[in-house]
């Protein structure tokens, strides 16, 4: 009689001495899911206040994800001459920076001096992003890390909910007269004290060695390890999970820059309820990223990424027909489907890369740079109609889709990730 095997149990989570360095980094992604999703609070903010257009508001956007195109590589490189921490501090250095110059701008009423302000804050961002995506990774079994990776993206999701709570109620609130960005003053002084005071506690944490893969030098690089021998651009999957995350960032960056307006204009909500629909969209995207992280156990992460890219792409024929609940339910549901898209395509694209891991999350971040040139594309169509741009982020899902179906391939290091696991 044929003895049946027993499926070996998943890999654990991360290790005891792990815990506390893992504490922070999480908490990196939450510091920078309020300052992402801030933006969006300004740009309806900046329409109003300072008699900006729609298009032009979303130059917010190319601000704050443009840093990401700039900064993504500088980022790895110092990343891999100084180590994680360092860039962890470097980043929270450069975030609170630009909050803090978010005081003299708002002073000046200058909207080019608020967005070099904004731009040096989401420097940090993405120094942040370039530095804790592979210092996770290195926290544990690295055959576990789509799952710490995606339950730090859920951790994100309180950030990114509190970003339009706390904009909603400080900025949005009421009304404001022409020239009054005294309440912007006020919040981003207190968020870059809140960033100082993390980087100042964060510089006294003692990290421990990361896993083999992580180790100065490369340990795990050895003649016969053929990933040591491609170069990074040889690595099929890590180019496909680049182009796949530049379009999954320009959605998110075009569906974020316009919810509030979607909500002001369609449903009749004042800016700050519409605002309190965005933030509840995102619980929706957090819990989505706590439910992906459990269902990666059984699904292959490629599969997951696929359905839930199919999804929106029904989403956004429905937000763009603006059929009152129905489509202001589908906008809400968007988040929920994207939850796991941004962290999925990053852990692919970072699998069995070795000694390149560092230099390719840089190469990934700089795809966020998508988000800061959609918006705008979306919001000279949202100038006329604010429902029929929701159209364009359809073709940003079928790259998503094809990424997660039929390109995402390890190459020979490794068999391809497309069975339930």
């Amino acid at each position: 009689m044929p003895v049946l095997s027993t499926p070996a149990p998943p890999p654990p989570f991360t290790e005891r001495r792990y815990v506390l360095t893992l504490c922070f980094v999480v908490s990196l992604f939450m510091l920078w899911g309020v300052g992402v999703t801030m933006g969006d609070i300004l740009n309806k903010h900046f329409q109003e206040v300072l008699h900006v257009s729609k298009a032009d508001s979303a130059l917010v956007q190319l601000s704050i994800f443009g840093a990401y195109f700039v900064m993504g590589l500088p980022a790895g490189w110092f990343m891999k001459r100084f180590g994680y921490q360092k860039g962890v501090l470097l980043g929270l250095g450069l975030y609170a920076a630009g909050a803090f110059l978010m005081v003299p701008a708002a002073n000046a009423l200058s909207f080019g001096y608020l967005r070099i302000a904004l731009f040096v804050l989401a420097c940090g961002l993405a120094t942040l992003e370039a530095v804790a995506h592979p210092f996770l990774d290195g926290l544990g079994d690295p055959d576990s890390s789509d799952r710490r990776i995606n339950f730090a993206h859920a951790i994100n999701g309180i950030g990114a909910v509190s970003g339009p709570l706390i904009g909603g109620y400080f900025v949005l609130r009421g009304t404001h007269a022409a020239g009054d960005l005294s309440s912007v003053k006020v919040l981003y002084s207190a968020i870059g004290a809140v960033v100082g005071s993390i980087g100042l506690a964060f510089f006294f944490v003692k990290v421990p060695a990361l896993n083999a893969e992580h180790t100065a030098g490369e340990a795990s690089d050895s003649p016969t390890d053929p990933a040591a021998d491609k170069r990074l651009f040889q690595h099929r999957h890590f180019v496909w999970a680049c182009v796949a995350q530049l379009f999954n960032t320009a959605a998110q960056g075009g569906t974020w820059a316009f919810f509030i307006n979607y909500g002001t204009e369609y449903f009749g909500l004042r800016n700050d309820k519409a605002a309190y629909f965005f933030s509840l969209s995102l619980v929706g995207m957090m819990l989505g990223r706590f439910l992906g992280t459990y269902l990666m156990q059984f699904i292959a992460p490629n599969r997951l990424l696929a359905a839930v890219a199919l999804a929106n792409i029904g989403m956004c024929l429905l937000v763009a027909q603006h059929w009152g609940v129905v489509s202001f339910g589908a906008l809400i549901a968007l988040n929920f489907f994207f939850s796991i898209m941004f962290p999925t395509i990053y852990s692919l694209g970072l699998k069995d890369l070795g000694r390149h891991k560092q230099l390719a999350s840089s190469f990934i971040v700089m795809g966020v740079v998508g988000a800061a040139l959609f918006p705008r594309l979306m919001g000279l169509v949202a100038d006329h109609s604010v429902a029929q741009a929701y159209y364009l982020p359809i073709i940003c899902y079928v790259v998503v889709f094809l990424f997660g179906a039929r390109l995402y391939r390890v190459g020979p290091a490794s068999a391809p990730t497309t069975t339930l696991a």
